[in-house]
């Protein structure tokens, strides 16, 4: 059976996952590790661990008779730089983006160029600390000379995967263009502080994320992508198949509004509030706003079955109920006080959970309320855009009291729930093969339904 083999690194799940020519699921293999330590004994992806299993899955697979894998990519998470050195090898860590930010010398970085806003704005990036992961690299230089002056190339972390599996050091839009502070929208070029601190230098050749090389692995010739943002990659099945403006909501740890039809500029308020650019696999802008709901609901789920004394899990066997919904909507004071969300609103100084009566009713306050800020997300990513169809998939597709709660806002719009778990995996498969998709195929490969 010929296949297409996918490697799909997330922050918590590591997946293996072959396709057949249909992009039918045919094999699947889930890992998780656990973190080390960085130099400054911060917790960190253990590189080591992932790349030997990387390479013993595949190799295994190879050997396989009854597969015979035909190309190769891979999908992860942004913000994340492994820095190799003249020998091809790491020379550092695999730094978090959730590591603590030197905010000193941030702030002088933003004076040193132009101020916060004008470097924001050109660069569609929000202050964002590490999870602009440009600024990873400034602060390599300035603040671990050191390890700096070994790096011979950095590479984001989809690339770097690639890179294990053909010695191509190379960036990608996708990567390069996800909220790095590192691309000009404007001038469609690495804005001007990379240059000036000499950071192109260790940044690989710019190729397009479709972009593939041939490579033999036992005996048999196989095509290896570059590699693709997680974000982006679950995108492109979306903009392949259906050419008319939407909007998909991403859902996951972060849910992320993608627009890929926006042609507005950021604003500074925009910026303030998480609004940012990604790039296509051939550059192109797309407009997305992010929001970190997944995190922030795992939190205060574990919060509730604790006050509840319930065994968790009992959330996901609550299903929306109406009554509770219409009472939300007749009193909507705001009772949680969010722990991972930053956001402009009147809520409690702290949350009091003897005010729910019931789990059930604390559960559907709670989805409503991260539903209020999801809205806010969406509509600023559809800007100025005519768009009439919201795509969600990700995890909170399946969550009930989200899915009717959010379309009770968009009840003038076209919204479909898709079941995939395949969404980055699928996307970075389908971007080696460039295959001609139509809305049958999303359809049948993401099982859109509407709600009830």
């Amino acid at each position: 059976m010929k296949v297409t083999a996918v490697f799909d690194i997330g922050k918590t799940n590591k997946k293996f996952f072959l396709f057949d020519k249909n992009y039918q699921e045919v094999f699947k293999e889930y890992i998780r590790f656990d973190p080390v330590e960085d130099d400054d004994g911060d917790p960190c992806e253990d590189l080591e661990a992932i790349e030997a299993w990387m390479k013993k899955i595949f190799n295994q697979v190879c050997s396989k008779s009854k597969f015979k894998i035909q190309a190769l990519n891979f999908s992860a998470y942004g913000a994340s730089f492994v820095h190799i050195g003249a020998d091809g090898k790491p020379v550092a860590p695999l730094y978090d983006y959730l590591k603590p930010a030197p905010r000193d010398l941030f702030d002088s970085f933003y004076q040193k160029y132009g101020g916060t806003s004008k470097l924001c704005r050109e660069t569609a990036s929000p202050d964002l600390g590490f999870l602009n992961s440009g600024l990873q690299l400034y602060c390599l230089k300035h603040r671990k000379p050191e390890i700096f002056e070994k790096v011979k190339w950095s590479l984001h972390l989809p690339q770097y995967l690639s890179y294990l599996f053909t010695g191509n050091p190379i960036s990608d839009y996708t990567s390069i263009g996800c909220h790095t502070t590192l691309w000009n929208f404007e001038k469609q070029d690495y804005h001007e502080w990379v240059y000036r601190e000499s950071i192109n230098d260790i940044l690989p050749p710019l190729v397009n994320t479709d972009a593939s090389v041939l490579r033999k692995f036992q005996s048999r010739q196989i095509k290896v992508g570059v590699g693709i943002h997680d974000s982006s990659a679950a995108l492109l099945p979306y903009i392949r198949a259906d050419q008319k403006p939407f909007l998909l909501v991403s859902t996951g740890t972060w849910s992320i509004a993608l627009n890929g039809f926006s042609k507005d500029q950021l604003s500074d308020d925009d910026l303030e509030h998480d609004c940012l650019n990604y790039l296509r696999i051939h550059g192109q802008p797309v407009r997305a706003c992010r929001l970190f709901l997944g995190h922030e609901y795992r939190t205060q789920v574990i919060n509730l079955h604790q006050h509840f004394n319930k065994t968790y899990g009992y959330h996901r066997d609550v299903v929306f109920d109406r009554e509770f919904f219409n009472k939300l909507k007749s009193d909507p004071a705001l009772k949680f006080r969010f722990e991972h969300i930053d956001q402009q609103r009147a809520a409690p100084e702290s949350t009091d959970f003897s005010t729910f009566k019931t789990f059930e009713q604390a559960l559907h306050q709670l989805v409503w309320e991260l539903v209020e800020l999801q809205v806010q997300c969406i509509r600023r990513a559809m800007g100025g855009t005519p768009i009439k169809k919201i795509y969600i998939d990700g995890g909170f597709a399946d969550n009930d009291l989200f899915v009717q709660m959010l379309a009770h806002h968009f009840q003038g719009y076209k919204l479909r729930t898709t079941k995939s778990p395949l969404g980055s995996a699928l996307g970075a498969a389908i971007v080696t093969s460039k295959p001609e998709l139509n809305k049958k195929f999303l359809k049948k490969k993401y099982a859109m339904k509407k709600p009830v």
